[in-house]
């Protein structure tokens, strides 16, 4: 079977990937970028974005990723629609397997694959996903219109499709665990503030019930011990993520969730791979700060490529 090479590779086309490409481009470094479904990433999963520099106010994601597409594209970036099934190390190659059973050798590799959604793990979610249960508002909030719904979480990801589901449905319980949530504090005053939306405190979902459809959930009070019925159509669930790096499990080291650990340079455990954006163990998960990592893990790339004296 060929094998394929290019000095750098990044596996994955969401900001920090895209970051990544536009840097290494820049650079001059042939390269080939990764991504198993659309470029953008776990940030299409949010209709809009409002906190990155230079895009005032509220901006669809769908238009801060084109923008990034297409300047990779003008610096002649090449994306692949595949998904990098293994890595393995061969002296100073990495050699890449993908699920089309190609293989593809480098010198270099980014990692940038983000994370995907946390499940809460209860009965039901898993009998009534795409009937009533999601992941996405952004995806799916036109199905509920005039219809109660629920969210479950209090970070921003829940309070910003709490917010954007009233434009569809009639009611909204946000149901989060504690007695505050975490989310931003405009965002806080967002929600508080909507009468579409009830916040449920201190209280769990203990199991989704229904008929062919999401008909309601059972939501435990963490002080009563009480259980309340909950009748909606429709369960959105945003309680965390995890690291989209089960590919890599057992070549580099990871914390204990999963997510790649690095040193000050973006390196891994393993001389020449990389890794930034939400994928990496760091302390914000933030696009703007995706996008800075792509970029200084393009730069360290780069330099390693040099001492290396590799092919460019």
């Amino acid at each position: 079977m060929d094998e394929i090479f290019y000095p750098l590779i990044i596996i994955g086309a969401g900001p920090a990937g895209l970051s990544a490409t536009i840097y290494s481009r820049r650079a001059r470094i042939k390269t080939l970028t990764f991504e198993k479904l659309t470029p953008g990433g776990q940030i299409l999963t949010s209709e809009k974005i409002e906190n990155y520099p230079g895009f005032p106010g509220p901006t669809p994601t769908s238009e801060l990723i084109s923008r990034m597409v297409k300047q990779a594209e003008i610096l002649g970036a090449e994306i692949e629609n595949e998904e990098i099934e293994k890595v393995k190390i061969n002296d100073e190659e990495k050699i890449l397997y993908t699920d089309s059973s190609k293989i593809y050798k480098a010198f270099s590799v980014i990692i940038a694959t983000g994370t995907r959604p946390n499940t809460l793990g209860v009965p039901g979610e898993k009998e009534f996903t795409g009937k009533g249960v999601s992941y996405c508002a952004t995806c799916d909030a036109p199905f509920f219109k005039d219809e109660e719904v629920a969210v479950i979480g209090g970070g921003n990801t829940a309070a910003e499709e709490a917010i954007y589901l009233t434009r569809f449905a009639k009611k909204i319980y946000l149901i989060h665990r504690r007695d505050r949530l975490r989310a931003d504090k405009i965002l806080q005053e967002r929600i508080l503030g909507n009468k579409k939306i009830e916040v449920v405190w201190n209280s769990v979902v203990k199991e989704i019930y229904g008929g062919e459809r999401v008909e309601g959930v059972l939501v435990q009070d963490l002080k009563e011990r009480k259980i309340r019925k909950l009748p909606c159509r429709g369960i959105f669930i945003y309680v965390g993520v995890k690291p989209n790096s089960d590919f890599v499990r057992g070549l580099i080291k990871t914390d204990e969730k999963g997510f790649i650990l690095t040193d000050e340079k973006f390196e891994t455990s393993v001389k020449g791979i990389f890794a930034c954006g939400d994928v990496r163990a760091n302390l914000v998960k933030q696009v703007v700060v995706a996008c800075a990592e792509g970029a200084q893990a393009a730069i360290m790339a780069d330099r390693y490529l040099e001492e290396k004296n590799n092919v460019r």
